[in-house]
């Protein structure tokens, strides 16, 4: 039956059961009908509005009706007056059973009231269209205002009635919203803890009426008033909600009249500043809390200069003092959010108070260094590095800073905070201070004073470490990125393994942003470059590409076969910003490169092959060649592309060394991954079907062990792309993908269920597969979700327990993928076959098929 029958059903029911002394099942009718009402239409509930009320209004006897009958009415109510429009809500029977939900709102049982204020909050949420306040709103207000007047006579229902303001988020009606605030400002004065608590949080509930309701001078008089009843820091409940109310007023205010409200603010934050130090621990939080909201949202951008900002500073700063030693972990998060706020304009303003902090941070038994910090490194963005050093500079050079405390440990520090700064500081000023360090560190090491050596080039290469953050879209790419800048880089990142690292991170980090700018749809906001900046600056480090990458290219060579991502991604940088001809021209000599080097390669020893030795000494030639061309490969144009693909072809036969056969399948792997119309993938397609499927069918006998993932990774790419010619390359390599899935590396079992995955999706979109192009008998098979499964289920039949175990594994993730597309007496069948190796002696064997079975529970009806 459908819900309204149902309804109609009780409905008729509960008006016969009218007048009888017997209201045992009046009563479960009601209950019944609490769970349908939900589900019957609003239409049906609007037409039968009178007849519900009329039934339901002889059972609202609050005096002897039970908590469970009245529960289900409030229900009922619910969902009848939700369902009414605006002009049933101004009929008098529908706002009498609203007052009568406003009555149970405030009854003394607990159960009644919570439910009875949850239907009023949610019918209020719900405004019929087309009015912007609810039509009950002013019958709240009104009863709100008439319950509170008698707070004093009546404590208990006053209560009650404060609970159901706050939890009413709503818009309260102008005229009433005053006359509710006026009352619940009188509240506090009857020095009842409880109503002083709840119409704080009331108040605080109210205040998303305010900017609407009150105009400026309005808003002003209220937030006064709020403020001359500040309660004392040590009352936890009340002083809470006070906070919370001084918190959401004033964002509020700042919306409508932001000059006033800022100047009021620092007088604020100094009447808020003691509940931080004297507080209960929630206290102290909500008024961290409180002052961080006023510095985010009451602080308008053309105030940041002004003297009422340098008061706030001088407030907060008195947040560091040792009378706050208890709260200096909140204070240090206000000064973080005010350097944030603030910017460029925390200079010269906190300068005493960043030197402050950076004193308590060197001392020795100071326990907040992370906290700190936090706010060193705000500052450091805010205010940038020059200013920064500028207020602390690091006394690096002990003879001409005698007395001074060294800041080595800033050092690090800034790495991770340098945002937006101007290349040029680093290049006129840190650049020579690491120069200087480095002869210090040589000239003590002649004098054998190894420890100092170590020091000072571990210094070094601290101040080479931040260039990253240098790097970081500066605005001045053009000016400062000179010829004789790149040149020492390139030179330096050749010559010093130890800061290699640092540059070459600084280098991408700087092509790459200033690419992805250059290039986005649109000015990209809060970036120090515009997108014809960025442009610019793209074509002037464009030129000096070619030169960076023959670096790159040898240095890579060099290089440890462990320690070469960084440079793989620098490589790919630069391959991003040069023109199609360079890339060309380069991918051009690598292969020459590659051609002479596997003339007289030999395969390395399994010793060469070990993580220790590839941590410490370079891999072959032909590897290191092959490496880079797959690195080239996405910018490669057609011709090149063949010539990259012929190369491995003739790898992926190489059995003496695998790691070579690996680079083979991944290379091809690579081209076949680019976007479908790309120079790479056109050439795959064009040998797919006389090339590429045969040769991998025919090398399947003889894959490495190590080539196994980017093989599957190569199949699992080319299976989605199959035409109705191809398809036969699914059941030719099927088996492989089975058996991957029960490989001991956890990422080759992945990459085979993808692949088993890939197979299936194209079996589904149909099509024919040519037996013949097999070998096999026949001519065709339609491709289908079924067939797949006929395929898999093929393996059932080895002789080996591990391969029957992989194709019952290979059919549970497939089932679980493809159960909707299958017949259930199909599945059903499938189930029957594996069942009878649930009780296989093989251990294995029957651990996949209970796996299976699970799988089949999860996926059958119930029935």
């Amino acid at each position: 039956m459908e819900p309204t029958s149902y309804f109609a059903a009780l409905l008729t029911l509960l008006e016969q059961q009218a007048g009888t002394t017997d209201k045992g099942l009046s009563n479960a009718i009601i209950y019944l009908l609490s769970i349908i009402l939900p589900h019957v239409s609003h239409n049906t509930l609007r037409a039968k509005f009178t007849t519900m009320m009329a039934v339901l209004s002889q059972s609202l006897d609050l005096g002897s009706a039970d908590v469970a009958l009245l529960r289900a009415v409030i229900s009922c109510l619910e969902s009848v007056l939700t369902a009414q429009d605006a002009a049933s809500w101004g009929q008098p029977i529908a706002l009498g059973a609203f007052q009568s939900l406003l009555a149970l709102a405030t009854d003394s049982k607990p159960k009644i009231r919570k439910r009875a204020q949850e239907a009023v909050v949610k019918l209020l949420v719900r405004i019929p269209p087309p009015a912007t306040v609810h039509p009950a709103a002013h019958t709240v207000a009104k009863f709100v205002l008439t319950t509170l007047a008698n707070a004093k006579a009546d404590t208990q229902a006053a209560m009650h009635t404060l609970q159901l303001v706050k939890a009413v988020n709503v818009t309260w009606p102008a005229e009433e919203f005053r006359e509710l605030c006026s009352v619940l400002m009188q509240l506090p004065k009857l020095n009842t803890p409880f109503i002083t608590t709840l119409s704080f949080q009331a108040l605080e509930s109210a205040f998303s009426s305010a900017a609407a309701a009150l105009d400026e001078d309005q808003f002003r008089d209220l937030l006064a008033e709020v403020i001359d009843i500040k309660p004392n820091a040590g009352d936890a409940l009340v002083s809470d909600a006070w906070l919370k109310i001084v918190q959401k007023g004033y964002v509020a205010y700042a919306q409508i009249s932001p000059a006033v409200c800022f100047q009021s603010l620092p007088d604020l934050i100094d009447l808020i500043l003691p509940d931080i130090e004297l507080g209960k621990p929630s206290t102290r939080e909500a008024a961290a809390q409180c002052i961080w909201a006023l510095l985010r949202e009451c602080i308008p951008d053309s105030m940041l200069g002004s003297p009422e900002t340098e008061r706030i500073v001088k407030v907060l700063s008195s947040g560091v003092s040792y009378r706050y030693r208890e709260s200096w972990t909140l204070m240090f998060l206000l000064l973080a959010a005010l350097f944030q706020r603030l910017g460029s304009a925390a200079h010269p303003a906190m300068d005493s108070i960043l030197l402050e902090i950076s004193n308590m941070r060197m001392e020795p038994e100071f326990e907040l260094k992370n906290e700190a910090d936090a706010v060193l490194g705000a500052a450091v963005r805010a205010i940038g590095p020059e200013a920064f050093l500028e207020v602390l500079p690091l006394n690096l050079d002990a003879d001409q800073h005698s007395g001074s405390a060294g800041r080595a440990w800033l050092l690090p520090l800034m790495k991770s905070h340098i945002r937006d700064a101007p290349l040029a500081y680093f290049v006129q000023n840190m650049l020579p201070l690491a120069d200087d360090l480095a002869a210090r560190s040589l000239r003590f090491s002649s004098q054998g004073r190894e420890i100092e050596s170590k020091v000072f080039g571990a210094l070094s290469q601290q101040v080479w470490g931040l260039l990253g953050g240098f790097c970081n879209v500066p605005s001045d790419v053009v000016q400062s990125f000179t010829m004789d800048f790149a040149s020492r880089l390139a030179s330096e990142m050749f010559e010093s393994a130890e800061v290699r690292p640092a540059i070459c991170g600084a280098l991408q980090t700087l092509v790459s942003a200033v690419h992805n700018i250059a290039h986005a749809d649109a000015d990209v906001a809060n970036a120090p470059l515009t997108k014809q900046q960025a442009l610019a600056a793209e074509q002037h480090l464009a030129q000096f590409a070619p030169d960076y990458l023959s670096q790159l290219f040898n240095v890579f060579a060099l290089s440890p076969g462990a320690s070469r991502g960084y440079l793989v991604d620098t490589i790919m940088a630069f391959l991003s910003i040069i023109t199609p001809a360079e890339v060309n021209a380069t991918f051009v000599k690598v292969c020459s490169m590659l051609d002479e080097a596997l003339k007289t390669h030999k395969p390395p020893a399994a010793s060469e092959l070990t993580e220790r030795y590839l941590e410490a000494h370079p891999p072959p030639t032909a590897h290191t060649m092959m490496d880079l061309a797959i690195v080239m490969a996405p910018y490669l144009d057609a011709e090149r592309t063949q010539m990259l693909v012929q190369a491995s072809f003739l790898l992926l036969k190489q059995a003496e060394d695998t790691v070579l056969q690996k680079k083979g399948y991944k290379a091809v792997y690579k081209l076949a991954s680019q976007k479908q119309g790309s120079a790479a993938r056109q050439i795959i397609d064009s040998i797919m079907t006389d090339m590429l499927i045969p040769a991998l069918i025919e090398s399947a006998e003889s894959v490495a062990m190590a080539s196994r993932r980017d093989r599957l990774a190569l199949i699992s790419v080319l299976a989605d792309g199959l035409n109705d010619e191809q398809l036969h390359f699914i059941p030719a390599l099927l088996s492989e993908a089975i058996l991957g899935t029960k490989e001991v590396n956890e990422r080759v079992r992945i990459i085979a269920f993808d692949t088993l995955l890939a197979m299936g999706r194209r079996m589904a979109q149909g099509g024919v597969i040519s037996l013949s192009a097999m070998g096999g008998e026949g001519e065709t098979q339609q491709a289908s979700t079924e067939e797949f499964f006929k395929m898999i289920a093929a393996g059932l039949a080895a002789q080996t327990p591990h391969m029957i175990s992989a194709t019952i594994a290979a059919l549970s993730r497939a089932l679980f993928e493809f159960h909707a597309q299958l017949q259930t007496s199909f599945v059903l069948e499938v189930l029957g076959t594996v069942l009878m190796f649930v009780t296989h002696n093989n251990r294995e064997i029957a651990k996949s098929s209970l796996g299976f079975v699970k799988v089949s529970s999860v996926i059958l009806p119930k029935d």
